[in-house]
């Protein structure tokens, strides 16, 4: 099965599969309430300037501050109204106005990320409005291919204040193709200017392409056989914007006609796999993953791998398919930071070279900028994985109310020695007839065990306990009434 996008439309809901011979390599999620704000460019102002981290924090409209480096706004605009010139850091203060992108999403408690450094993302290229530099995207390796672009670039008569950056999907194309992409970013660069001269701090300027739209500019490639989308007017939405950027790829887009797209194309079986911390290798090994707030771990087992090796080639052959496994997961699941790979201890330096050659050659097919340290003799890998986005578990699952995130809960028998003794806290100092105490039917099966502690505070309190065994009542949840 060649490569396909799939895209099913719910009132709520947007979801984005990109899947390659059947196999789920990218998955996207938005609704209205969490729509990304990555890409957005904000007229802001400073709400404070703290030189003791280097940091401004900026009004731009939203619940949370945006975060920028001071270093950034010594180098951008004095302010709107002034040429570009280098502020000194003592004219940085509240209530200055500032012109800012959102280069990353709010976490947790921190605000968006922000930029001074604006870049407006066409199908080809990037325009860089405060810069003046030609550059290539590293991803296109071919050198004659680099010199070509840059090439056409001498060639296209345009604006000498501006700069571009060429996208991997640049590569291979004309001169007009290239061309037509340029101008279609000055001319929106052109009326963002006219907006941010009308228009007061906080405000929005600039709001990036939703998901549908975002996805086909970057990743609607001559190598994707087909664009299948569930939702007529979704359809001609996407046919009217093929029309305008990428006329020639729109006999490629389908509009499905039956009950579940994602089911007949067996994606939502895999959707649901994201969400597990075990995923098995095909030699039976599996890896789990395990993210935390500043942090994922990536184990490595060999679980019931069975062919017969010697340790050592076990290790290495497990570790092959896990750090491949690994990077697949990494860009599935979108999840960024700091990242530990785990991968079964290797003697042989020659095999932990050879693991992580393996790791780079499958993350080099990653959008996400990457940095791997190395491999330790213990077979630790350290990197880093640009983190953007909030996390598709993030978007699909809240902490559990019941674990609180722990992951896990207390025992029966653990709530059982608990309820007794706030029990015994309840009756203290009281003068009551009888007292009810509610479990969960598990926790209740565990009090009975031990009637002897019952008993002796029916008679030291001279009371009557009456336990209720309710199968509704959380496990750890201890109910005492009289």
């Amino acid at each position: 099965m060649p490569k396909e996008i799939l895209i099913n439309v719910e009132p709520q809901e947007k979801r984005v599969c990109i899947i390659n011979e059947g196999r789920l390599e990218e998955f996207y999620i938005e609704r209205p309430q969490d729509r990304t704000i990555v890409s957005n460019i904000y007229k802001g102002k400073i709400e404070a300037a703290l030189p003791s981290i280097g940091a401004a924090f900026v009004d731009i409209g939203l619940p949370k501050k945006g975060f920028l480096y001071l270093s950034e706004i010594e180098n951008a605009f004095e302010s709107l109204d002034t040429p570009k010139q280098a502020a000194p850091k003592a004219e940085i203060k509240k209530g200055q106005e500032v012109l800012v992108q959102v280069v990353k999403e709010s976490f947790g408690t921190k605000g968006p990320r922000l930029s001074t450094g604006i870049g407006l993302a066409g199908r080809y290229l990037v325009l860089m409005p405060q810069d003046n530099q030609i550059g290539v995207s590293r991803r296109i390796e071919d050198d004659e291919e680099r010199r070509r672009l840059r090439q056409i670039f001498h060639e296209l008569n345009l604006p000498k204040d501006v700069g571009f950056i060429v996208r991997t999907a640049a590569s291979g194309k004309s001169k007009q193709e290239l061309s037509h992409d340029a101008l279609f970013l000055l001319k929106l660069w052109n009326r963002i200017k006219k907006i941010i001269e009308r228009s007061k701090a906080p405000s929005l300027i600039y709001e990036e392409y939703d998901l549908t739209l975002r996805v086909i500019r970057d990743s609607f490639t001559d190598d994707v056989s087909k664009l299948i989308v569930d939702s007529k007017p979704e359809y001609y939405r996407i046919m009217r914007f093929m029309k305008t950027f990428l006329s020639y790829l729109s006999r490629k887009v389908e509009l499905y006609k039956g009950d579940d797209l994602f089911g007949d194309k067996d994606v939502e079986r895999q959707i649901n796999k994201i969400f597990e911390s075990k995923v098995y290798l095909k030699s039976k090994a599996y890896i789990i993953i395990e993210p935390t707030e500043g942090l994922v771990v990536i184990d490595v087992n060999s679980g019931g791998f069975k062919k017969r090796f010697a340790q050592e080639e076990t290790a290495f052959k497990v570790n092959c398919e896990a750090a491949q496994e690994a990077a697949h997961q990494l860009k599935l699941r979108d999840l960024g930071g700091i990242i530990v790979i785990d991968f079964i201890d290797m003697e042989r330096e020659s095999h932990r070279r050879e693991v992580l050659n393996v790791l780079k050659k499958a993350l080099s097919k990653d959008k996400a900028k990457y940095d791997i340290l190395g491999i330790s003799k213990f077979g630790l890998v350290e990197m880093t994985r640009e983190r953007i986005h909030n996390t598709v578990q993030t978007l699909s699952y809240q902490t559990c109310p019941y674990c609180t995130g722990r992951g896990k809960v207390r025992s029966p028998a653990t709530i059982a020695i608990y309820a007794v003794k706030e029990l015994k806290k309840f009756l203290k100092g009281k003068s009551l007839r009888q007292v009810n105490i509610t479990l969960n039917p598990e926790v209740v099966e565990e009090v009975l065990k031990d009637k002897v502690s019952l008993s002796f505070l029916e008679r030291r309190f001279r009371i009557k306990i009456n336990l209720i065994s309710n199968p509704a009542l959380h496990i750890e949840d201890v109910r005492i009434s009289s």
